[in-house]
């Protein structure tokens, strides 16, 4: 890949009038936007359903995609949906997305407009023939009937999948299944001219695969030997990370783990059909947590915390044999060793630098942009970190004497412009600019930090339960010409035209 710059935006940060970021005309609006500022990778977080927790990292489906991003004005163009069904509707506040109002309303009205679409339509025929998320549609029409209650509080006989259980509720409720299949195709439909646009624009679209998927989800429902479950199908342990300076009791996902050797029996079958999945789905695509392959961290089911977890071997690079040269990048943070750095030399993929890690007074920090060396996607910081803003606004006094010290260092090694004066925004604006002028193949902004934006930007709080987790939405009056035209500077001045 040629050196290249882009934006990391999710959908749900789009701004719309209804409630959450969507395909439509923002949408576009966003693409324009990039093209005038001479950004090419449009980096969004996994499209996949959220649940409990609001998470699209803790997902019910590992390919099933968000319903609550397609677009009702589009649906209304088709003819599918009346203005007064969803324009006059209160959807929340348009700073922060309201999950609670889109579960109670969006199937409301998308409910509506499946009524109105043509089931006999040729092309829809052939997309549910495929079955591609028949298994999702189902297991979702289950979920529904339980008052989308959790699969493992169901009663035995829908607990325990069955292939006599699936085909009743194929028989019995196909109108139901047939609505969650419609949602993907609609969405698929919304996507795919979204994308057609992009591209014409030189753009590409960049996705992100979580490594797990939830404990409530149709995968660990319908398959359980790819988990680690027990004879009753409870996790035996359960995925996070360990403690460290940023979280004494350390990180606590609570996903499944993988049955690696159960998994290996096919040559991860499974696996590569993910991964080559969202390829088709995507341009290039960000694994989050790659580290997970070379050793997870596994936490006995039940724990409170995740201190009193172990790292277990993982499969390594067994997983991608056959899958090298794909346009892949490996989410390598955390705490790696050389297991992990012998997988990533044999796969291949780019890795990923934080620069705001870089500001720490060690000359020999590997995230300092001056240290840096191509093979590698460099941000200002993730949807899991501050903000910058954040970050440069909370520092103590000594630190942020080093800060700026390290700040005045690499701009002099760059040949940047710095002054002593700077305000906190000038400095954000500063760190996205060293970010683009790195050795790195690609560098990404979150656009919070584009924007400057502080700790009311924050995307995610890892291991918590907020409102405040992946709610941030933009608003649309900031996609201005001064705005492009900065960031313009930036891709000019890197040479990543």
């Amino acid at each position: 890949m040629k050196r290249n710059a882009g934006i990391l935006l999710p959908i749900s940060s789009l701004p719309s009038k209804y409630g959450i970021g969507t395909f439509g005309i923002e949408a576009f609006n966003f693409i324009d936007f990039m093209e005038r500022s001479g950004l090419h990778i449009w980096q969004i977080l996994p499209l996949t359903l959220t649940s409990f927790g609001d998470s699209p990292y803790q997902s019910p489906s590992s390919r099933a995609l968000n319903p609550y991003f397609i677009d009702l004005d589009l649906l209304e163009e088709d003819g599918l949906l009346v203005p007064g069904e969803y324009e006059t509707l209160y959807w929340g506040s348009e700073k922060r997305v309201d999950y609670d109002i889109l579960f109670k309303k969006r199937y409301v009205v998308l409910k509506k407009a499946f009524s109105r679409f043509n089931r006999n339509d040729e092309e829809f025929k052939e997309f549910r023939n495929k079955g591609e998320y028949q298994d999702f549609a189902v297991f979702m029409a289950l979920k529904e009937n339980h008052n989308y209650s959790a699969w493992y509080t169901w009663n035995d006989k829908f607990k325990n999948y069955s292939k006599i259980i699936e085909d009743e509720v194929l028989k019995k409720d196909d109108d139901l299944v047939e609505f969650y299949e419609w949602t993907q195709f609609i969405f698929l439909k919304q996507f795919s001219r979204l994308k057609d646009y992009a591209h014409k624009k030189n753009i590409s679209i960049m996705g992100d695969l979580p490594i797990y998927v939830a404990y409530d989800s149709v995968e660990v429902w319908k398959y359980p030997n790819l988990f680690q479950l027990d004879s009753n199908h409870v996790p035996t342990c359960v995925a996070g990370c360990p403690p460290d300076c940023f979280s004494l009791d350390g990180q606590l996902w609570g996903n499944p783990l993988y049955n690696w050797c159960y998994m290996k029996k096919d040559d991860y079958a499974w696996w590569k059909g993910r991964i080559k999945y969202n390829l088709k789905l995507y341009d290039l695509v960000r694994i989050d947590h790659f580290r997970g392959f070379a050793g997870y961290y596994s936490i006995p089911y039940g724990e409170k915390t995740a201190r009193n977890g172990e790292w277990i071997k993982g499969p390594g690079a067994d997983v991608f044999k056959g899958l090298k040269d794909l346009p892949i990048v490996a989410e390598d943070l955390g705490q790696l060793d050389d297991g992990f750095y012998k997988m990533m030399k044999e796969v291949g993929f780019p890795g990923m630098k934080i620069v705001i890690q870089g500001f720490n007074g060690d000359p020999n920090s590997i995230w300092k942009p001056s240290n840096y060396t191509e093979n590698f996607f460099s941000y200002s910081g993730t949807h899991d970190s501050q903000t910058t803003r954040q970050f440069i606004d909370e520092l103590d006094d000594d630190k942020r004497e080093v800060f700026l010290n390290d700040l005045k260092e690499q701009c002099g090694y760059f040949k940047l412009d710095y002054d002593d004066n700077f305000s906190n925004r000038d400095l954000t604006l500063k760190v996205c600019e060293l970010n683009f002028m790195s050795p790195a193949e690609v560098a990404i902004c979150p656009m919070q930090d584009f924007l400057a934006i502080g700790k009311e930007g924050r995307m995610n709080f890892p291991s918590t339960l907020s409102i405040y987790n992946w709610s941030w939405r933009m608003n649309k009056d900031v996609l201005d010409v001064s705005l492009a035209n900065m960031l313009l500077g930036f891709v000019k001045e890197s040479s990543r035209i």
